[in-house]
């Protein structure tokens, strides 16, 4: 007789349960060319919620075994940022890995549907993470390609029935598209827009050598980003101490030069991220952070010839006047930075971003080739 499922609840740092949870999808994809774990550390500090994210917020993370047999596990919040943003009172899920057990997710979602129950919020959404480059969505198409880093998921092909099969409905898709770095080329009334642009002079376009110059601007990048990307239904306002803790985060994997930052008479008004694809080296890692991996990474640096483009926004005041063009100028230099990379992903843009999609595939970028898919069911 099959034993029953039974759900723990993570309630500190250093338990069985937080164990599991860390290490399970690391079983799940084992083999797995595509997927790309997180590390370790990132996901303790907010399974323990020692991270900024929880200075406003609340949060419940679960594991599904049969007797120590861990089949399963989900993080599910309330994000009052994220429900202020867009007016919807609303728990997401995120952290979301299991066995193709039916069972098990079943029993996984009943206590998170519980849990957002007593807090009296009317659907559970995701999965949905915490802004800016954490990644979003189950993938439903593009089982074949690796993830980008951990800044877009991977999963099993088996994810999106299962969620189907308790209620969930599509809520929002998120498409990727890929390019290749050789085929990339402005239109001509394109580059001759951004030309014009940058003769004016009222634009320019900053660029780093350093991170310690990328730290030094970092506030003001989050401002804009609150601005320009905040109220696209897969983000939110994040709060300082969020930005502050995001860029920690992501000056282990940025390479300054592949950040560029617009300024409209001296104001930041738009950016775009570029980040060189370091996914074979968070592979070999398996979730440690050591100074063998972090050795590994750098070794990468200098040999991928993939490029990752995400996050790329501008002040919409600003893009009229001609911002928009020197966005996807910026962009094409990038992606052909020196010969440097031989393809491109552009992540996890939003279906309802009707403008940026039509714009891409006018640029050349006409093969989406992962679409995310973010569910909701009301409870």
């Amino acid at each position: 007789m099959t034993e029953k499922v039974q759900i723990e609840r993570i309630d500190n740092s250093r338990g069985w349960a937080m164990k599991k949870f860390l290490r399970l999808p690391f079983d799940i994809y084992s083999g797995c060319e595509q997927w790309v774990g997180w590390f370790d550390s990132d996901v303790r500090a907010l399974a323990s919620k020692q991270h900024p994210f929880f200075e406003r917020n609340e949060g419940a993370f679960f594991v599904a075994h049969r007797e120590g047999d861990v089949r399963g596990r989900l993080a599910v919040f309330e994000n009052r940022s994220y429900n202020e943003t867009h007016r919807v009172h609303h728990a997401n899920f995120y952290f979301f890995d299991a066995y193709e057990d039916p069972e098990t997710v079943d029993a996984l979602f009943d206590a998170g549907f519980s849990w957002a129950r007593e807090r009296g919020l009317e659907a559970l959404t995701g999965p949905l993470g915490f802004g800016a480059v954490s990644g979003g969505g189950i993938l439903v198409e593009g089982f074949e390609h690796r993830a980008a880093m951990t800044m877009m998921a991977y999963n099993h092909p088996y994810y999106p029935p299962m969620l189907e099969a308790l209620g969930f409905e599509p809520y929002l898709d998120l498409y990727s598209y890929h390019i290749q770095a050789s085929k990339f080329r402005l239109p001509e009334r394109v580059r001759s827009v951004a030309e014009k642009v940058l003769k004016r002079g009222s634009f320019k376009v900053l660029e780093f050598r350093s991170k310690r110059q990328l730290r030094a601007i970092a506030p003001e990048i989050g401002r804009v980003y609150n601005r320009s990307l905040s109220d696209h239904p897969e983000n939110y306002e994040m709060s300082q101490a969020e930005l502050d803790r995001v860029t920690k985060d992501l000056m282990l994997v940025a390479d300054p030069s592949l950040i560029k930052i617009l300024t409209y008479k001296g104001e930041i008004v738009g950016f775009l991220f570029g980040f060189a694809d370091l996914s074979a080296a968070l592979q070999r890692a398996k979730g440690r952070l050591n100074p063998l991996t972090i050795l590994s990474i750098l070794r990468e640096f200098r040999k991928t010839e993939g490029l990752i483009i995400n996050g790329a926004g501008i002040l919409p005041e600003y893009q009229r006047l001609g911002g928009n063009a020197l966005l996807y100028y910026e962009l094409e230099r990038t992606v052909n930075a020196g010969g440097r990379f031989v393809d491109a992903d552009l992540t996890q843009i939003a279906q309802t971003t009707g403008l940026m999609l039509s714009d891409l595939e006018s640029l050349g970028a006409t093969k989406r080739y992962k679409v995310h898919r973010i569910y909701s069911r009301k409870l």
